[in-house]
Formats: C-alpha cells, structure tokens, sequence
C-alpha cells in the first residue's frame, strides 16, 4: 500500500500529498501531518523497501516511481491535490504534477518543492555507486535518517538496500526539459535551507523557470534537513501555500 492517511479530515475541500527524501518513510511525516490535520486532510507516501513495505525489492527509478505513485494517488483525487515533497519527493513531485497536467483528470493545485535544487539544474553526483560506509557517511553528513536508526549500525544496514535505491533513482534522473519555456502552469512555491550543502539559493529559485502558474520562494536557517528543527514554520508555510493556491484555483 503506497499510501498513509494518518490523521482523516473528512470534510477538507482538498488534500496535501507528502513525499518523502530518499531513505524516507511516509511515516517521517506523521508530525507534519497531525499538524496539517487542522486545516486540510493529508495522504504521506510509503516508497516500497521500507518498514512495513520492508520485503518488496525498491525501485531504482524515477519514473517507475512516478507510475507507481500516480496509480495509487487515482482513488484520492476526488478532491483537489496539493503535492509537496522533500529532497528526492520535490522531482517525484514534479513528475507527478507534470503527468496530473497532461491527463487532465486531477485537480492540481499547485507543488510545493522542498530542500531540492530544480530539475534543470545538475550536479553530477554518485553517492549511490558508493561502498555501504560511503552511503552511510553520506546521510549522516545530512543528518537525514532518525538518529535512533543511525545510532543503530545493524539496523541501518537492514535499510541500506532501500536507501541505495533511493539514491540510485535521483542520481540517475534527468529533466528532459530545459527551462526555457514553463512546463507546469500550477504554481510552485520552494522552501530551502539557507546552508544546504545541496542546494545553493540560485539553484533552488531555478523552480521558477517551470512553471507559469506563480512562483514563491522561501528561505529558513538550516540546512538539508531544516524541515525538522523550522517544522512549526514549515507547517505554516505550506498552509499558506495550500490558501493561496485555493485562491488561485477560485480566481
């Protein structure tokens, strides 16, 4: 089961979808979610490889990931969508925006990119080619995985096939478009962490090149994972986001 609903809002006219970074679970967003809950209902995205999806083999793949999750988002589009993800989440977020556009058959509106440069920028990077010291190295210096599991070296080894996956899916990925025309007419609005060691300011108000549709941008003290310690902030940004898209879509 792709899909996590932890805290149901039967009445909100729209729903938030939280995509997870790589070596994430949907369950990373279960605060972010109880805090949403006061507003809006919102649906977080289990990748398989991990927790209770622990046997299923991951995926290696963007786009297998994009299909996969699009399929399962299907039953949850009656109401309007609000995509936001995370690091690795802001691509799968904008593949999928870019696909609920072209069919025409989900109310989108809008994607919020968190803690990820735009897709048309590139950096050569190869974490997922790394040895399992490498690849642990790699999200420590991040601080990106519960520091419980970190702490943990036989348990964090269990999860290194998924989170391998993860990297390997991003770090292959490659935009086939390139900005000079906007591809998505949602808007978009970008969080960053003002000392991500991932993604310079230019790189993350690159967003803006996608899309025709509005574009916001802000900046919070920390770095890759500043959603954690500016989570109060956080919330309140995207419940800003999810009213000004409303107003948008009324408009």
């Amino acid at each position: 089961m792709w899909v996590r609903r932890f805290h149901p809002v039967a009445d909100s006219p729209h729903r938030v979808v939280l995509l997870p970074h790589a070596g994430g679970s949907a369950s990373f967003f279960f605060p972010f979610s109880k805090a949403l809950s006061e507003t809006t209902d919102v649906l977080s995205v289990q990748y398989p490889g991990r927790q209770d999806r622990r046997a299923e083999p991951p995926l290696e793949n963007v786009g297998d990931l994009v299909d996969a999750i699009y399929a399962a988002l299907a039953p949850w589009a009656d109401r309007p969508l609000v995509l936001f993800g995370h690091s690795m989440g802001a691509v799968l977020g904008f593949e999928l925006a870019r696909r609920f556009e072209q069919d025409g058959n989900v109310h989108l509106r809008g994607l919020i990119a968190s803690g990820r440069r735009a897709p048309i920028t590139f950096r050569d990077e190869n974490v997922h080619q790394q040895g399992d010291d490498g690849l642990i190295a790699e999200i420590r210096a991040l601080s990106g995985t519960d520091s419980g599991l970190l702490a943990d070296e036989e348990l964090l080894r269990m999860v290194l096939p998924a989170i391998r996956a993860d990297y390997t899916a991003i770090e292959t990925y490659r935009c086939d478009v390139d900005g000079s025309a906007p591809v998505l007419h949602c808007p978009i609005s970008v969080l960053t962490g003002e000392s991500d060691p991932r993604v310079n300011l230019d790189e993350a108000k690159a967003w803006s090149k996608l899309t025709d549709g509005g574009f916001t941008f802000r900046a919070f003290p920390g770095g890759h994972f500043f959603i954690t310690p500016q989570q109060e902030r956080v919330v309140a940004a995207i419940t800003e986001d999810v009213a000004a898209f409303a107003n948008l879509a009324v408009g």
